[in-house]
């Protein structure tokens, strides 16, 4: 009998031996390994205590946890609920959570930046519009300069429209008064009027669920963990998912972004059902009382038609929990023309509402803006303006166009 209860004892030690290792000491997660054979083994980073949230979020609110299967769809394969308390964590050395900036007033403040990059732009147009009298000559030096950034043919052709019947006044102009002009004619042609409020916000119970899609290297997975930051400061609760599971890194990435902001990420084992990890993603959130679940997506390649088809599965499964309330685009502004390629193929797979433009300040073709709206009829919404983890910024056409222009 003595024997019995010292091995008891040796197995009862070990198992908490190991579920310290699964805690793990320098990351604050919770490893659910209850389902080692099905590969989706979720993880989910402690919140910490009170971060900034919206009323409705409830610190310690009990959250399902499952463990997925493969091979059916997730509504099918997620086993019942077992409710998890996450308990506030503790603070750990060397681990601050950061309280980000509200994003109101982002762009003006990094306009100086978007400035440098496409001086280019303003200067040589301004250069033009002041001589004394405009000849043919230099109304296709204003086309190049225009269609040089980007801008797209159709727009150059409105801007410089516009300017010709108004060259009497430009001939009169002071500087201010062209760069004021210039000003006004580069904002109507960047859809002021558009709707490009985010769809992040909790609706009938539900929280507000974005789905980001885009191709390897457009910085996505950056994104993902910028938008969280974006809504943290702005006072939302937010639940981010890893459903990038081809990439462990991706993964990784995206939980070091929550984890510096003290929101929940839902990951799952490299190589699991993107759908399925979405879809607990999603159901979290929703049992969590959250406002926002981001969910960042695989950087398929827009060429294989079978991985865009996945693409339209995710937000088939997802929305069995949670309507998709905003779909946004990532593209990388330095491809130029070749972003309104990759946005076509991905507004056939699923509706794109919104396009998030980053690296505009690694390229003088600040004009792919007005090329994207115009040719597919989604509103830009969202601007990376460098490496920066608050360098994301709503889209403001106003300051955008004064940045393109300069000067003042």
């Amino acid at each position: 009998m003595e024997f019995v209860l010292i091995a008891i004892a040796i197995l009862v030690v070990a198992l908490l031996v190991g579920a310290g290792l699964l805690v793990g000491r320098g990351r604050r997660t919770t490893r659910l390994d209850d389902d080692a054979v099905a590969g989706t083994t979720l993880t989910r980073p402690r919140p910490p205590q009170a971060p900034p949230r919206a009323p409705s979020a409830e610190p310690g609110a009990q959250v399902g946890a499952t463990a997925s299967g493969q091979g059916t769809t997730a509504a099918e394969e997620t086993r019942p609920d077992v409710p998890v308390e996450l308990p506030p964590a503790e603070a750990e050395p060397g681990l601050v959570f950061e309280t980000p900036p509200p994003s109101a007033g982002r762009l003006v403040r990094l306009r100086a930046r978007l400035a440098r990059s496409q001086s280019s732009l303003g200067r040589g147009l301004l250069t033009v519009l002041a001589r004394e009298k405009l000849t043919e000559d230099d109304w296709e030096e204003i086309e190049e300069t225009l269609l040089a950034a980007d801008v797209g043919i159709a727009a150059t052709t409105q801007i410089v429209d516009r300017l010709r019947t108004q060259s009497m006044v430009l001939a009169t102009a002071s500087g201010a008064d062209l760069r004021a002009l210039l000003v006004r004619e580069l904002t109507a042609v960047l859809g002021p009027d558009l709707d490009r409020s985010l769809g992040v916000q909790r609706t009938e119970g539900r929280p507000g669920v974005v789905l980001v899609v885009g191709v390897n290297g457009a910085g996505k997975t950056t994104t993902v963990g910028k938008i969280a930051r974006v809504l943290v400061g702005d006072g939302r609760s937010v639940v981010l998912g890893a459903a990038d599971t081809f990439r462990a890194a991706a993964a990784d990435q995206l939980e070091t972004w929550g984890e510096r902001v003290g929101v929940l990420t839902v990951r799952g084992r490299e190589g699991a059902d993107p759908a399925s990890v979405a879809f607990e993603a999603v159901r979290t959130g929703v049992e969590a009382e959250v406002d926002t679940v981001v969910v960042d997506t695989a950087g398929r390649l827009h060429t294989k038609s079978g991985l865009m088809d996945e693409l339209g599965k995710i937000k088939r499964v997802v929305e069995k929990q949670s309507p998709v309330t905003e779909v946004l685009l990532v593209l990388d502004a330095t491809t130029g023309q070749n972003g309104v390629v990759q946005a076509r193929v991905f507004t056939e797979a699923v509706e794109v509402t919104g396009v998030v433009l980053t690296k505009l300040d690694g390229t003088a073709k600040g004009g792919i803006v007005v090329s994207v709206q115009r040719e597919l009829g989604i509103p830009v919404k969202l601007v990376g303006l460098g490496e920066g983890a608050d360098d994301l910024a709503p889209f403001e056409p106003e300051a955008f166009a004064e940045a393109l222009v300069g000067g003042e």
